[in-house]
């Protein structure tokens, strides 16, 4: 149990209504910090003839975002111990909405670049910081269901993102994407600054700002997170970019790890490992952000590229996963409080994996009938999978380190998200060269089968009014497109198998989890004991 008074009565500072209104501004903060990081990928064409730029110089409308996002996200505890929460929360929402308005009023790339990276300086503690408040405000046995609110933003964040800029781009324009969070932003700011304040009982901390360590972890994180966005497209190791900044990251990582961990007052307090059931959280949340980005990646990429969906469309189809989340996570926040956390999440970690074995039988004619079952249970299981991952994770840390905590665990979740989409990126490359190989050794003129159909190509182009040579060489590409499109169909297919076997490997990490429910372990004690 925790032995201070600040464990068991901070949530006493506020009132129900309080605490609800809170709850409520965090969520919609979250929530649009969230959609955010996929709403954009729908609108790149629109930006792309708009502002003139070619494919390499759009993407980094993303990766920028991301970027900053990632490398803001360790710091948060150290800000909101240096500034307090409150003020730090609603300064983060409020740039937020500020760079949300400027990103759309923007002419020029270097211009909505600029301000996208303030977006995602701003959206780190709306995710971490705002993560770290719920645990603090609210009573321990509240917890589970608080978390499974919150969680909505963070689960059906990235799969409303593609659907939502779909609709807006083709009934309105690009820069809409981003003025729509400016009412959602503004209200949240005004609410968080109305309603919430600093702990009494938890000082603010007046340290020294740690240069050296800021500059390792900007340098050490960013150089990660971008060869990780760019790895694929530079070819990996083959490029000199991607070796100097694997060679930039190793050094710098390593370096901060050990200076961090020798300095008195840390910039990002790597002491928090030492927690068992936190480090093995934070190992877990690799994993699910992997599976959880990597699978929405990985389907909208396959229905638009073999279904020729559109992004729309697309959006439309992962939907009924997203609401299986949306219903699981409520029911999972009661159940949570009278079943082991390690329990629901192996039924959560399960799922996921046999669903993602379900989608191994792709093919060239699947459609919403093969995929909604499959969906729904991918869905539930996140759902099912996220609150007791959170609270076997965080409900345990001593309270002076529950920011610290929530930032690495969401750091964890965010560099495994990018990490999935950019080894999936190079897995589905590598194996649709290895299907191709394999189908191109089958199917040749000596084998009777294509033969056949190649003459029954060729027959039909004459019949077109094509001259025969110009039909053999037309009916020889079909043929070629035909393997090549079964070839990304069975890659598409093993990756969704890696993932599940990815879900399943993670399973004896729970062996490192409390056994009991931790709302209950860390917050024993009543109040008026």
């Amino acid at each position: 149990m925790r032995s201070s008074a600040y464990a068991r009565t901070e949530w006493m500072e506020y009132t129900r209504t309080d605490r609800l209104t809170i709850m409520f501004a965090l969520m919609l903060g979250s929530l649009m910090q969230m959609i955010d990081t996929s709403i954009v990928n729908v609108a790149v064409p629109s930006m792309q003839g708009n502002l003139g730029a070619t494919l390499d110089q759009i993407s980094w409308v993303a990766t920028g975002y991301i970027l900053a996002n990632v490398i803001t996200l360790p710091l948060t505890g150290w800000l909101s111990g240096m500034f307090g929460r409150r003020i730090y929360l609603a300064a983060s929402m409020a740039l937020f909405t500020l760079a949300s308005l400027f990103c759309g009023m923007s002419h020029t790339l270097p211009m909505l670049v600029f301000f996208r990276i303030m977006q995602g300086v701003g959206g780190a503690a709306l995710m971490a910081t705002a993560q770290a408040t719920m645990m603090q405000i609210f009573p321990p046995q509240q917890l589970g269901m608080v978390q499974a609110i919150f969680g909505l933003g963070l689960m059906v964040g990235p799969a409303l993102g593609p659907t939502l800029g779909g609709w807006i781009v083709d009934n309105f324009s690009w820069p809409w994407i981003f003025y729509i969070n400016l009412p959602v932003g503004t209200l949240a700011t005004i609410m968080t600054l109305m309603f919430m304040h600093d702990s009494k009982l938890e000082p603010r901390r007046r340290v020294r700002v740690d240069l050296v360590g800021i500059a390792l972890m900007v340098v050490g994180l960013g150089s990660l997170q971008t060869l990780l966005e760019k790895g694929t497209r530079e070819g990996w190791f083959e490029s000199d970019l991607i070796v100097a900044l694997t060679i930039a990251a190793v050094v710098c990582l390593v370096a901060f790890i050990i200076w961090e961990m020798r300095i008195e007052h840390p910039l990002v307090n790597l002491r928090v490992l030492r927690h068992r059931g936190f480090s093995a959280g934070t190992a877990f949340a690799v994993a699910v952000g992997f599976g959880l980005y990597g699978g929405m990646f990985i389907l909208p990429v396959f229905l638009q590229s073999i279904r020729h969906f559109t992004a729309q469309q697309s959006g439309m189809m992962v939907m009924p996963g997203a609401l299986a989340t949306a219903v699981t996570m409520p029911i999972v926040g009661r159940l949570v409080n009278r079943f082991p956390p390690r329990v629901l999440t192996a039924i959560g970690v399960a799922g996921a994996a046999i669903s993602m074995f379900l989608f191994r039988s792709l093919t060239s004619d699947t459609g919403m009938d093969q995929l909604f079952w499959p969906l729904m249970l991918r869905g539930g299981s996140m759902g099912l999978l996220f609150v007791p991952l959170t609270l076997a994770t965080l409900a345990g840390l001593p309270d002076r380190e529950m920011s610290d905590g929530t930032a690495l665990y969401n750091l964890s979740r965010q560099l495994g998200g990018s990490a999935g989409i950019a080894y999936l990126s190079t897995f589905l490359n590598h194996h649709m060269d290895v299907h191709f190989a394999v189908l191109s050794e089958r199917v040749n003129l000596y084998n009777p089968a294509a033969l056949t159909w190649l003459q029954a190509l060729q027959r039909g182009f004459i019949a077109k009014g094509m001259a025969p040579s110009v039909a053999r060489l037309q009916g020889l590409e079909m043929v070629r497109r035909m393997v090549l499109g079964q070839a990304a169909i069975q890659s598409y297919a093993d990756a969704f198998v890696l993932m599940g076997i990815i879900f399943a490997a993670t399973l004896p990490l729970l062996l490192l989890f409390e056994k009991h429910s931790p709302t209950h372990a860390s917050h024993g004690p009543t109040v008026a004991e």
